[in-house]
This record gives structure tokens, C-alpha cells and sequence, in this order.
């Protein structure tokens, strides 16, 4: 009887569940692609705080009573006591001891070192191996491998959402419209399509790369010029399966308006292969900025990148810890990005109960 009234009373909080709420709780039932989401957003808020966790500026100096906060606002070494008008130099011993003698004290960061910062102090030639003083070694320039994993990671993270969404966008807006209309807008779009996705990818980055100063902004914006055609078909397709369904005949018999019938009863219904596809699209843009900056083709050498650092180890191989460190960050990122892919495929296939 206990058990009967036990189950009776669990089937309508079942059944008010909504497809969302379903589909969530699906998805927390895969171990392995939850634990994945909550590991890949702990590690990436804790890259939004990369000037914090890693920087050759103190966090807080008390200084002849009062405290202060380099890491905003810029002191001149005079300013300590020193000799220079100049910005001061906080990995300088000489600046350490004069911000730790009597009652002064310093709170340097866990890394006290930012992804640009040269260890002139490191008693063997670079790239250094892993020591008390740079946990993950230097490079070939004498930079902190640590400190650039960690602003290379926030980077990638950073640089793959906006492709997303802007791809995303592209993509729903384009396949839409060729699902919805059909005819001979579809016919010219997918003429159109077919003809730009056979336009050679790498060749234009390499001409453009020459012609332009290469960056961030012009990878975003070349990138986006073809990575929105995948989804498209998808969304086309649905629009187009959707357009016949009875409800979509019944609203335009009603007189909705073609915009209310594509945004507000098609697309909620045709986002499954969106969302579905939202991890492997962020991977795979990770993916294609560590090859392109592994080709010299990316970012400016300056600049913070995993395939930067690749090229080094390709350079240097007998500096295992600059492959092997990058090689870690990179696959194991995928890997976390796979399994909330995997799991949220899982979670949306209207066939599981």
C-alpha cells in the first residue's frame, strides 16, 4: 500500500514536468557530461580572473601604513623608495625587499607571473624545465609556461563562444529562411552556398594574413564567413519538415504573420540540432585557432595562444614540458567539451522516455 501511494503520488510530479525540465534531467542522470559541464565552468570563470590568479603585480602592498593595489593602478618605483620614475619592476629583488622591510608586507598572486612576463632571474638558459620558481618551466623567450596556459585557455574559451554565436546566428537566420520560403529562394540560396563553401578556407587566410595585421577580430570575422553553413542545412531542413506540419497550416489559415509562424512556433521546435551541436561547434572553433596559430596564421606571437605554444615545442623538443603541458590543456578541454556534447545529444533525442 505504502509503495502504491508512493508511486501514485510521483507520477503527476512527473508529468508536470516540461520538455526542458525533462530534458535537463535526463542530462544530469549522465554522470559523465555533468560533471564535464560543471569542471569546464569552474575552469573557465577561474580563466575570467587569470589577472589575479597569475600577474607580476602584487594583489595588496602595505606600505608605510596604508595599503595599496598595483594591479589597478600603476606606482613608479620611486614611489617604494627606488630610484626609477618608471613603472616599477615587482619580480626586481630589489623592489621586493624595499616592499618587505619593517612592517611593510606584500600579497603576490598564486602565479606571480602574467602570460608576457621574462624571468631575467632563472639560473638556467630558456626554455627552463619545470623548478620551485615556474611550476610548468619557461619557453623559449623566458616566459612563464603556467601563466600563458592560463590566459590561453581564457583566449580560446572566449575566442570559440563568439564564433559560435556568431555562427550560430548566421546559421538559423540563413537556414530559416530557406526552410520557411522554399522555391526558388531556397534554390538560389543552396547555389549560393555550394558555390562560397568551395572557396579554399586556408588559402584566404593566408592572403589575408598577408595583406593584414593578423588578430583576433580578423580571425572572427574570416571564420565566420563559412562556419555558419553546417548548421544552416540543419535548420533548413527542419523548417522545411516543420512547415507542413497542421498547426503551421492552421496559424496561417489564422492570419499570423510568416515572421510570428518561423520565430515563434518553427524555431523553438527546430533548436534541437542547434544545441545539440553548441559543444562540438566550440571545440571545433578551439581547434581551428590552435591550428592557425600553430601555423603562424593567428594571433600576434605576443598574444597568449596554445598553438603558440605548440610551435615552440615543435622547435625546442627537447623541452618536454612545452608539448606535453599545452598537449594536456588542449586534448583535455576537447575531451570535457565531447562529453557535454555527447550528453546533451542524449538528453534532447525525443526517443528516450
Amino acid at each position: 500500500m505504502i509503495d502504491q501511494t508512493v508511486t501514485e503520488n510521483a507520477k503527476p510530479t512527473t508529468a508536470r514536468l516540461t520538455p526542458g525540465g525533462r530534458a535537463w534531467r535526463r542530462f544530469r542522470e549522465n554522470k559523465r557530461g555533468y560533471v564535464s559541464l560543471w569542471i569546464f565552468v569552474v575552469l573557465f570563470v577561474l580563466s575570467l580572473f587569470a589577472e589575479a590568479l597569475s600577474n607580476d603585480k602584487p594583489l595588496i602592498v602595505h606600505f608605510q601604513g596604508d595599503y595599496y593595489f598595483p594591479l589597478v593602478k600603476s606606482y613608479p618605483e620611486s614611489f617604494w623608495g627606488g630610484d626609477f620614475e618608471t613603472e616599477a619592476d615587482y619580480s626586481d629583488p630589489y623592489v621586493r625587499h624595499l616592499l618587505s622591510k619593517g612592517d611593510n608586507w606584500v600579497v603576490f598572486p598564486p602565479n606571480p607571473y602574467r602570460y608576457d612576463t621574462i624571468n631575467y632571474y632563472t639560473s638556467q638558459p630558456n626554455p627552463a624545465p619545470p623548478s620551485g620558481n615556474n611550476l610548468l618551466g619557461t619557453d623559449d623567450r623566458g616566459r612563464d609556461v603556467l601563466a600563458r596556459l592560463i590566459y590561453g585557455f581564457r583566449l580560446s574559451v572566449i575566442f570559440a563562444a563568439v564564433l559560435t554565436v556568431i555562427g550560430v546566428a548566421l546559421g538559423v537566420f540563413a537556414g530559416s529562411l530557406q526552410g520557411y520560403f522554399g522555391g526558388r529562394l531556397d534554390l538560389f540560396a543552396q547555389r549560393l552556398i555550394e558555390i562560397w563553401g568551395s572557396m579554399p578556407e586556408l588559402y584566404l587566410l593566408i592572403i589575408f594574413a598577408s595583406l593584414f595585421e593578423p588578430g583576433i577580430l580578423l580571425l572572427i570575422v574570416l571564420l565566420s564567413l563559412f562556419g555558419w553553413m553546417g548548421l544552416a542545412d540543419y535548420v533548413r531542413a527542419e523548417f522545411l519538415r516543420g512547415r507542413n506540419m497542421d498547426y503551421v497550416k492552421a496559424a496561417k489559415a489564422m492570419g499570423v504573420s510568416n515572421r510570428s509562424i518561423m520565430f515563434h512556433h518553427l524555431l523553438p521546435n527546430s533548436l534541437t540540432p542547434v544545441i545539440t551541436f553548441l559543444p562540438f561547434r566550440v571545440s571545433g572553433a578551439i581547434l581551428a585557432l590552435t591550428s592557425l596559430d600553430y601555423l603562424g596564421l593567428g594571433v600576434p606571437p605576443t598574444t597568449p595562444s596554445l598553438g603558440e605554444l605548440l610551435s615552440q615545442g615543435k622547435e625546442n623538443i627537447e623541452a618536454w614540458w612545452l608539448s606535453m603541458t599545452t598537449f594536456a590543456v588542449l586534448v583535455g578541454t576537447l575531451l570535457l567539451l565531447i562529453f557535454i556534447g555527447e550528453a546533451l545529444r542524449e538528453a534532447l533525442d525525443p526517443r528516450r522516455g
